[in-house]
């Protein structure tokens, strides 16, 4: 097992000489041994040992005397020891986490404090070979990201140094006879033997199974994870290549251009989304799986124009027409109605950001077209002019066309989108008849005669 570990370091290169190691040790057999095995290799490596330890506060009296149990081993061997106490529980009802996420979070932010303390570069836990087995068949039954289909990283970064993994190539039984071997004598919590846990089941039914198969089984799984590791960083670097040419954010939203998004190879679609959701999620909810990325893809393809997803924490994938918008923020904006002032010119800021510019010309603006100005004789209008947001029914007489048109139908035929629409502004005169959709349509109102001495002149000038 020792020369297994040793060749396991150096090809990955997770330990640097001279360095301050930060061992994460619980006082059961696969954690001391872990801490025993740097303690063995010390004086080689040139490394400085500190074992952290948290009683997470779940098991009363018994997980108190696995802290002392700790406290004492280390003090036997010469070992700094960091141990503290962390009401799990009371945090776990504050925010509403489970079980596990609220001790692993107190957990982490231990090693934290205590790589910054000792100024360590490593963080050493003690996963092992059927840990890797047990995680990568949980995620693939309940579901996840690719990354997460690997399982567990031999070495990420952490802090301001990394996380190391130095027993992912040896099992449980080998660490068992390790124990035995330097007549190591560590304590055992009950809960590994509960099948309430998710793990426990996998780790009694299905891994007994797998060794009987294969004994050395835990090997392959670690083979299989280490090349997913190195595929889905290659595959990452060409989505964010890809991804930077379909997407843009602003502030904590993102919106995605949907018809060159599905020019993109189907690999690079699902981890575009996963992207997506990695660059909003300050720390990506665990009910977050493959499930939702699915989803998204699917309202992506659908033919309908529109369509929209609630994903945890509040997060919105609303779908309309040629975009996709990934939003923490409602994009509704309430209606509303304002008048222009007497006085013009004046500028008529609109609740949506954009602005109305009038102003008075004593010649026709032969020289500006475009929907998004709009040119009234003074001497035909019905003052007072307002602005407003759409209303149930509306309808407006289009310049160059007879009847009237729905107003509902002229948003979809421009493809605006459903959350624009109901901030959208809508220009009419004292009775009421609908003079100019700013960017969008005319009415037949709109000054033909250029003759005129005076022309009122209408600019929709956006944010």
């Amino acid at each position: 097992m020792l020369s297994t570990v040793r060749s396991f370091i150096q090809t990955h290169q997770l330990l640097e000489p001279n360095s301050t190691v930060v061992v994460g040790v619980s006082g059961g057999p696969d954690s001391l041994a872990l801490l025993h095995f740097f303690y063995t290799i010390r004086h080689e490596w040139k490394i400085k040992l500190v074992a952290a330890h948290v009683d997470h506060m779940f098991r009363g009296l018994q997980s108190e005397e696995d802290m002392n149990f700790v406290k004492h081993f280390c003090a036997q061997f010469g070992i700094i020891c960091e141990a503290t106490q962390i009401d799990v529980p009371s945090f776990q009802r504050q925010t509403k986490i489970g079980v596990q996420e609220a001790a692993r979070i107190c957990r982490y932010r231990f090693f934290q404090e205590i790589m910054e303390k000792h100024s360590a570069s490593y963080v050493a836990l003690a996963h092992h070979g059927d840990d890797q087995i047990e995680t990568i068949l949980m995620r693939l039954v309940r579901g996840s990201s690719q990354k997460g289909y690997a399982g567990i990283p031999v070495k990420r970064p952490f802090h301001d140094g990394y996380i190391i993994r130095p027993f992912l190539c040896i099992s449980r039984d080998d660490i068992e006879a390790y124990c035995y071997d330097h007549g190591l004598q560590p304590r055992y919590d009950e809960s590994n033997t509960k099948d309430s846990y998710t793990r426990n089941r996998f780790r009694h039914v299905l891994l007994p199974f797998l060794k009987k198969e294969n004994p050395r089984v835990h090997e392959r799984f670690q083979y299989y994870s280490e090349t997913m590791m190195e595929d889905e960083a290659f595959l990452e670097e060409l989505t964010e290549q890809a991804m930077n040419k379909v997407m843009e954010k602003q502030s904590d939203e993102i919106t995605l251009r949907i018809q060159p998004f599905q020019a993109m190879p189907k690999p690079l679609q699902r981890r575009g989304i996963q992207l997506i959701l990695n660059c909003l999620y300050d720390g990506k909810p665990s009910s977050l799986s493959s499930l939702h990325i699915k989803n998204v893809l699917a309202i992506l393809n659908n033919n309908h124009p529109s369509g929209r997803l609630d994903f945890p924490n509040g997060l919105k994938i609303i779908r309309s027409y040629d975009s996709c918008t990934f939003t923490f923020q409602e994009k509704k904006t309430g209606a509303y109605m304002v008048e222009f002032d007497a006085a013009i010119p004046t500028t008529l800021y609109l609740p949506n950001g954009c602005a109305i510019i009038s102003e008075f010309w004593e010649h026709y603006p032969r020289e500006r077209k475009g929907n998004d100005i709009l040119v009234l004789d003074p001497e035909t209008l019905e003052l007072p002019l307002r602005v407003r947001t759409r209303r149930k029914g509306d309808r407006m007489t289009l310049k160059g066309m007879k009847g009237t048109k729905k107003i509902k139908d002229i948003f979809i035929e421009k493809k605006i989108p459903l959350h624009e629409r109901d901030s959208w502004p809508v220009l009419e005169d004292g009775q009421g008849r609908i003079l100019w959709l700013p960017k969008l349509k005319k009415s037949a109102f709109e000054a033909t005669d250029v003759t005129k001495m005076r022309y009122l002149v209408l600019h929709y000038k956006e944010q």
